[in-house]
């Protein structure tokens, strides 16, 4: 996959199976995961440089991108813009 323009393609991470007390969350309970690696960055928009990079771990907002299934995994498009922070 190779985005365009300021668009970046990020693999979520996994939802949490296990509360930090020990509790097995069921899978309607789980929520979605805000946190994952970006996969493949786009070239940017005219004057504007990517900030973020292929492997870096991210934070985006809760309802960020558009949700693809590719190769059987899943993935996330968004704007570098939806991306919160780089941990």
């Amino acid at each position: 996959m190779k985005p365009i323009n300021d668009r970046v393609v990020v693999k979520p991470a996994q939802a949490e199976e296990k509360t930090s007390g020990g509790i097995i969350i069921p899978d309607t309970a789980k929520e979605k995961p805000q946190k994952g690696e970006v996969v493949a960055v786009g070239p940017g928009k005219e004057g504007n440089a990517m900030t973020v990079k292929k492997g870096d771990v991210v934070l985006y907002g809760k309802y960020a991108g558009q949700e693809i299934h590719y190769n059987g995994e899943d993935y996330l498009i968004m704007r570098e813009d939806d991306i919160l922070v780089i941990l």
